[in-house]
């Protein structure tokens, strides 16, 4: 009599993500669209070589200066974090919280803080985006109705329509390469 033979195991396959396995895709999109990658300069091109003295220079007919736009940048994308990631955050009042009083950074220690803490909160912004445990279309807890995802994009639709204000304002000021 012949000794008898196990089957085989079966091999269970890999159980996929809902998504269709596209959630790392979708999440290096976002990272890139976030970076401002493809299509038009991203915001280190746009202040890139800006010189001192135009930092709040003004534009006939024009309602903002380099300075304004860049701490205009600087809180829009900060309110659209912290919301995204704490919610005992209060925005400011719109639009005033959003916007600095004066036309000129008070010194260039202003402009280096304001730049570096854009860089610092785009960087918080991609973080949340590439965690795998935050789930990109579910509702923020604290919202009414808005995802991760959602937020993300308004950070990149935000940042790009500013950066391209930007490079508008510098070209007529005659500071753009």
């Amino acid at each position: 009599m012949k000794p008898k033979r196990r089957a085989p195991k079966k091999r269970r396959a890999r159980k996929k993500a809902s998504n269709g396995g596209h959630d790392a895709d979708l999440r290096k999109h976002l990272i890139e669209l976030l970076r401002s990658r493809g299509a038009h300069a991203d915001f280190d091109e746009a202040i890139e070589g800006l010189p001192e003295e135009l930092r709040g220079a003004r534009v006939k007919d024009v309602p903002f200066t380099t300075w304004r736009l860049l701490e205009h940048l600087r809180l829009g994308q900060w309110d659209i974090l912290e919301f995204s990631r704490n919610g005992k955050h209060k925005s400011p009042k719109w639009p005033e919280g959003y916007w600095p009083d004066g036309d000129a950074p008070p010194n260039s220690a202003a402009w280096d803080a304001s730049v570096a803490a854009f860089r610092r909160d785009l960087v918080e912004m991609e973080k949340l985006v590439r965690d795998p445990s935050k789930d990109l279309f579910a509702p923020i807890p604290h919202g009414q109705g808005q995802t991760l995802l959602r937020e993300a994009l308004l950070v990149a639709d935000h940042n790009s329509y500013h950066v391209g204000q930007l490079i508008l304002l510098r070209r007529l000021l005659g500071a753009w390469k």
